[in-house]
């Protein structure tokens, strides 16, 4: 099932125009915007997302088909978080280089994945206001870890991928 999702989200950024950054454990990291600059990159992301959605409904059956937890049903699902802003993309540590990219924007995209339940994507201000009206209905606001003011995000799962 892993697989199938790295699978899944690779084709999905690579589609539009993402780079997928990092595998970590059962998610991903995806950049927009680099390294070549992209006018539309927020709304390239938020296209992404849906897509991912979009196939894992498609798949749910047949990845979840085999999967056993005692007398329960698994919940397994995919949940996103989208920011944007500036960010620093580079090696770092010492001992152990790592390429990456760090900074607010990428915590934030992160502690919204976390509260992110299966099937939706939420996404900041930031991108809400880059993707053209893309994204309707209001806000709310979130205490995600790390950050001392409540966070307000939307969600940009409703729309179904063109």
């Amino acid at each position: 099932m892993l697989d199938a999702f790295y699978d899944d989200c690779a084709s999905a950024i690579w589609r539009y125009d993402g780079l997928l950054n990092k595998t970590i454990g059962d998610a991903v990291l995806a950049i927009f915007n680099f390294p070549v600059r992209q006018e539309d990159h927020a709304l390239e992301a938020v296209l992404a997302a849906r897509e991912i959605q979009q196939r894992f409904s498609d798949r749910r059956e047949e990845l979840t088909r085999n999967i056993v937890f005692g007398e329960e049903e698994l919940e397994i699902g995919i949940g996103i978080g989208i920011d944007s802003g500036m960010t620093n993309f580079g090696e770092f540590g010492h001992k152990h280089r790592d390429l990456t990219a760090v900074g607010t924007v990428v915590n934030r995209a992160a502690r919204a994945q976390s509260v992110a339940k299966t099937g939706e994507i939420l996404v900041t201000s930031e991108v809400r206001n880059r993707t053209g009206g893309v994204i309707s209905g209001g806000g709310h606001d979130y205490m995600l870890k790390g950050f001392r003011e409540p966070v307000t995000l939307f969600h940009a799962g409703e729309a179904s991928i063109s």
